[in-house]
């Protein structure tokens, strides 16, 4: 396939602009129809919102507030009025505003002003929900309300669609992320090209998912944070796919190879383990609808159709674009000197050659070292409180933080986040007579009862995030509403995030067990051990456990909250834990099988488990902490999105995946596999027969090997030397065929020498391993005649194999 692309390039890149095209399109003329539906089947909130609904359909529009503030004299006075009321008559007559219910509008309205008459509000009903109010209509009231303002008279407003005016551009998040991975790729690849590959990639396969996600959404639910994290991850997985594959192809050029064997060898190996993180991403990201909560169905279907875009935008029109740019996908400097010193060795050099003989020679204390620094990040995960946040916990120098300041100041902390008590039987004056006793209420007004139902309105003393209000919560549904012999159910917005944390939070180790157990299943399977399934396991949790420690050290505790301008702190979001544990499943598991199926290569050819590890962590080091940094910037960069959810996932995710890519990968990892030794791959017989086989390395090439001489078979001879000429007793040669298959295995004598035998001429791999020395290992070429092939060993030397 991946030739195919190559050779078809031009017909490759039309049909997935295309695509893009096309979808775009459409998207733009359907629009958008994201809904956020909260269904918590089974709970007293969603018993009162169903019997609510039956009652006042009516109230389907955004319900958004005006505030206003006199510094002296009281909001009553006359030259207060005089400015405020035009304005509200103004604001009910423009198309789009279904009424306005103003403090000044006879009894009714004194409830609007504040008992020592400083602060009153006004509501205003949208005639749709908050997503579908054009924003030009929202900016035109905020204009007309903020037009009042005077000296001594200030006018702020809150609600859900005053809140996405006030949201940076839409965009800004995801330029600013493209712009530093574009940096970071620019001084990993040092081409201007190269860099532009792993972007590109990325915006088709975003582009294409987000479109369709917009598609969907008319004929499914998905809430309106889906495209934002769809994007967030979409960017991350699809600049990484995209950079592992061009360096792998950058490599081979490097190494001699033609541009088009190279891309075709890249897509085989690098483009296979591309393939299996994308299906673990995806198998992560499922694993999000065992918890029941329909509001994450939608997500699970932007996120995994937006990595399933992009893993095939990386398997199928990176190869065109490498056609395009043949060897111009290296620097200028690179193909000067490839052209000047011919193909480069394929040793493993620089700082991650030493960090990884570093790792072997130390491997007990790098992991304790590793495992103390994830500890002492992982405590502030103790505090953890789950909840929902809210327009109190915007940047203090917003509209809507000022605003519900006013409220909290002038009506209580807990106007904020009223309770309906909905009732359908019983007394309902004893009800609201016990519920205006209990401790914690500021105030209780039952509204006219419609159609058999009657709903109080009851405000807490505290705030909505306050752990005294959920205790209130459930005072009410197990105490009073039971007392006075009602059938009641307690709901309204503080009631259904609490419901909503309660029912996450049960379903949370059923959720943490599936994508655990998913993974394992499927590492088994590619690495047939045992061992190194356990072992990532074990690296996701304590990976998920200090990447919660740092966001509630941030969200929950407010360390450095101001300084990057994220509001006030509060609980963490409900819904995160399950759409970050699935994200860093899923991310996680990308580095560990790019990390892994490296090893396993080198392990397959050698049966050395050191020489496995050392290579694996030396070749892929320094690629999977350029990927790992890139990621970081993506999704710092959604903290300047405006949405308070996306900016949590957002330095959540961040955290997650340095702590993983630079702490576990780089070092607890590899050191913990040289403890282990050759038990890392350990597999019983029993399970290897019954287990299939899912190859992550490519499989044995099928090619006809040239026609042998008569006797149909030939042999590598020759001496084993050190650097300084002397022989090596008792090194270990190998023979294997291309696809690393083991055809000879033998050991050098005293004198050094040694002889494997070769079933026909052609290309085969020759490997030498001894204790105390470096490993070296070489491709030969035998014809029909015996090869004399003599290897040079030194101490400490890596030398890994393309």
């Amino acid at each position: 396939m991946a030739r195919w692309c190559y050779r078809h390039r031009l017909v490759v890149l039309l049909l997935w602009v295309g695509a893009l095209l096309g979808l775009g399109a459409a998207a733009s003329t359907a629009g958008t129809d994201y809904a956020n539906v909260f269904s918590l089947p089974n709970t007293d909130s969603k018993r009162a919102y169903d019997q609510m609904e039956k009652a006042f359909p009516e109230r389907a529009g955004d319900t958004d507030t005006v505030v206003w503030k006199v510094d002296t004299g009281t909001v009553r006075d006359q030259s207060v009025q005089s400015r405020i009321q035009p304005v509200l008559e103004k604001i009910g007559k423009m198309a789009g505003v279904g009424g306005v219910t103003s403090p000044y509008a006879g009894d009714r309205g004194a409830a609007q002003i504040s008992a020592n008459g400083k602060i009153a509000y006004a509501q205003i009903t949208f005639a749709k929900q908050a997503n579908a109010v054009p924003k030009q209509l929202v900016q035109d009231v905020v204009d007309t309300a903020q037009g009042a303002e005077r000296g001594g008279l200030h006018v702020e407003l809150g609600g859900q669609a005053i809140q996405r005016v006030q949201e940076p551009p839409t965009g800004l998040a995801e330029m600013i992320g493209i712009l530093a991975a574009a940096v970071v790729l620019f001084l990993a690849f040092g081409s201007l090209f190269a860099m532009l590959l792993p972007i590109g990639i990325a915006i088709f396969g975003v582009g294409t998912g987000l479109f369709s996600t917009q598609l969907l959404s008319h004929v499914t639910s998905v809430p309106d944070l889906a495209p934002l994290l769809a994007t967030l991850i979409g960017l991350g997985v699809g600049i990484d796919y995209a950079l592992f594959i061009v360096t792998r192809h950058r490599r081979g050029i490097l190494r001699g190879m033609d541009p088009e064997e190279s891309a075709v060898t890249a897509l085989n190996t690098s483009g296979r383990a591309v393939l299996f993180a994308g299906g673990t991403v995806c198998i992560a990201l499922a694993g999000m609808l065992v918890t029941n909560l329909r509001f994450l169905d939608g997500v699970v279907i932007g996120t995994s159709l937006t990595v399933v875009f992009s893993v095939l935008a990386a398997v199928t029109l990176l190869p065109a674009l490498l056609g395009f740019l043949g060897s111009r996908v290296l620097s200028r400097r690179q193909r000067r000197k490839l052209a000047a010193e011919g193909p480069e060795s394929e040793r493993a050099s620089g700082f991650a050659a030493r960090w990884s003989a570093s790792v072997q020679k130390r491997p007990r204390s790098i992991a304790v070292m590793a495992l103390v620094v994830m500890a002492i990040l992982a405590i502030p995960v103790l505090s953890l409180r789950l909840g929902a946040t809210d327009q109190g916990n915007d940047d203090a120098s917003t509209t809507t933080r000022k605003a519900y300041d006013l409220l909290a100041e002038g009506f209580g902390p807990g106007f904020n986040g009223p309770l309906q008590v909905v009732s359908t039987s019983g007394d309902t004056n004893k009800l609201v007579q016990g519920i205006r006793a209990t401790d914690g209420v500021a105030q209780v007004v039952a509204l006219p009862p419609a159609q058999g139902v009657t709903v109080i309105q009851v405000v807490p003393t505290t705030s909505p995030q306050s752990e005294k209000t959920d205790q209130l919560i459930d005072t009410l549904r197990e105490k009073v509403i039971p007392d006075a012999g009602a059938q009641a159910h307690v709901g309204g917005v503080t009631a259904i995030s609490k419901d909503f944390s309660t029912v996450t939070g049960d379903r949370l180790p059923l959720f943490i067990a599936t994508i655990i157990g998913l993974g394992f299943l499927l590492l088994m399977v590619a690495f047939r051990s045992l061992v190194v399934p356990l072992t990532a396991a074990l690296m996701n949790l304590i990976a998920a456990a200090a990447s919660f420690g740092v966001l509630v050290a941030i969200f929950q505790w407010g360390w450095g909250l101001s300084l990057l301008g994220l509001g006030k702190e509060g609980p963490i979001n409900a819904f995160l834990p399950v759409i970050m544990l699935s994200l860093l499943f899923g991310l996680s598991m990308d580095y560990q099988v790019f990390l892994v199926s490296r090893m396993h290569e080198e392990w397959v050819h050698t049966k050395d488990n050191a020489r496995a590890v050392r290579v694996g962590l030396a070749e892929t080091s320094r690629v999977i902490n350029s990927a790992a940094l890139i990621m970081v910037c993506v999704f710092l960069a959604f903290v300047l999105s405006g949405d308070s959810g996306a900016a949590m996932a957002g330095v959540g995710l961040a955290a997650a995946v340095a702590l993983d890519a630079f702490i576990l990968r780089t070092a607890l990892v590899p050191a913990a596999m040289h403890l282990l030794g050759k038990s890392n791959w350990w597999l019983p017989a029993g399970l290897e027969k019954r287990l299939p086989h899912l190859a992550v390395e490519p499989a044995e090439e099928a090619e006809p090997l040239p026609r042998a001489s008569a006797g149909g078979s030939s042999v590598v001879h020759g001496f084993v030397r050190d650097a300084e000429g002397a022989p090596v007793d008792g090194a270990v040669l190998t023979l294997l065929s291309k696809g690393g298959r083991q055809l000879d295995r033998v050991t050098s004598l005293a004198d050094g020498s040694y002889i494997v035998s070769v079933p026909a001429p052609g290309t085969y791999l020759l490997s030498a391993t001894a204790s105390s020395y470096g490993a070296r290992a070489r491709h030969v070429i035998v014809t029909d005649e015996p090869l004399v092939h003599d290897l040079e060993l030194a101490e400490g030397e890596v030398d890994a194999v393309n």
